[in-house]
């Protein structure tokens, strides 16, 4: 099995549990993260918006889309979800009545220039092909379209509070995750993840060959790093 057939696996295997153990790990900050960006993002789009979310799983970032529309005077007129996991996309069909499609982000079948904005949420560490896929993304949006991304990237060293992140990280949450899940192995994947991730700065190098960045922030202690960019 391919390494991401394995990664989708796992989140198929997780996804009965994944709200339950997201909101308990992040102690319920996950959903202000997603509030702050939507908030965010809204500031440099129109009124009327066609919205992609990647690796949308079950379905969160898109109920946060809707709920801060409503709140900003923003009118969406099609949004979609896509996840390649059918496991996180069946329980999403439960929570939410958008469009759901299975499919890899490095893949979206859908029309060049259709998409006012594209999020992606604590997905694309998870993604091998990961320039691909920004590529795509590229494609997919219109022009001055907006991409933004919430991810945990490669911490930086050192301190007190770096110390307790990283305690937490490796000891704390892999033993929560897998008691609520009864899968270990996945939540041991999840904080390493992190750490194989990039950068802060190199990824924005990454997005800069098809991206112009227009903001980038930190929640949290730079545990969570929020990144704003508008298509070439």
């Amino acid at each position: 099995m391919q390494k991401q057939e394995k990664i989708v696996k796992m989140f198929d295997d997780i996804a009965p549990t994944y709200d339950k153990a997201n909101r308990i790990l992040s102690f319920g900050t996950d959903v202000n993260w997603r509030k702050k960006a939507c908030l965010n993002a809204f500031k440099y789009v129109k009124n009327q918006l066609d919205i992609v979310d990647v690796a949308c799983g079950t379905g969160d970032m898109i109920i946060e889309w809707q709920n801060q529309a409503n709140k900003m005077n923003k009118e969406i007129v099609s949004i979609k979800g896509i996840d390649p996991s059918i496991g996180m996309l069946e329980v999403a069909r439960k929570k939410i009545n958008a469009e759901f499609i299975q499919a890899k982000a490095q893949e979206l079948p859908l029309e060049s220039q259709s998409a006012d904005i594209i999020s992606i949420s604590y997905g694309i560490r998870n993604v091998v092909d990961r320039k691909e896929a920004i590529k795509e993304f590229s494609r997919v949006l219109k022009k001055d379209g907006i991409l933004l991304v919430l991810e945990f990237t490669k911490r930086e060293q050192g301190g007190f509070i770096a110390n307790c992140r990283d305690f937490y990280l490796k000891n704390i949450l892999p033993k929560v995750g897998g008691f609520i899940s009864k899968n270990y192995s996945a939540y041991e994947y999840l904080p390493n993840s992190i750490e194989n991730f990039l950068s802060k700065e190199d990824f924005i190098d990454e997005l800069s060959e098809y991206f112009q960045m227009l903001e980038y922030k930190s929640f949290s202690c730079g545990i969570c790093s929020e990144f704003i960019a508008r298509k070439k």
